[in-house]
């Protein structure tokens, strides 16, 4: 075998003797303690951002609510994705709904101002 490094030949070992640096990928490796391979504990659930329970959270802002408070002690990333998902949802809502009510205002007083009777109002806005 031959350091990825320099260049050298080392044989089997997991270190060049020449550079000193290591010849396996260190991210790839399993977790090892003295030699030995230890699997993880039981009931471990890696934590992680997701996705998928974002856009959920995002149709059902109520759904994200719940798992954000039932996650954020033992998942904080996921519970935060949960978290941000339902947010938006809510925000988005209610900017929506503003939106919507300055148009019907809008629409009212559009209709309204142009003569006493609605149906004038309609055919001008082109809608009779």
């Amino acid at each position: 075998m031959y350091c990825k490094y320099c260049g050298k030949e080392i044989g089997d070992s997991r270190f060049c003797t020449y550079c000193g640096k290591p010849q396996y990928d260190t991210a790839a490796q399993p977790n090892y303690c003295g030699g030995r391979s230890y699997p993880p504990p039981p009931g471990y659930v890696q934590d992680a951002p997701n996705a998928g329970f974002a856009v959920l959270s995002f149709f059902f802002p109520l759904v994200g609510l719940v798992l954000y408070l039932v996650w954020r002690d033992t998942l904080p990333l996921r519970a935060h994705s949960c978290g941000k998902g339902a947010l938006i949802s809510v925000i988005v809502s209610a900017a929506l709904s503003i939106l919507l009510i300055i148009f019907y205002v809008l629409l009212f007083v559009l209709i309204f101002s142009l003569g006493p009777s609605p149906t004038a109002a309609l055919s001008v806005l082109g809608i009779i």
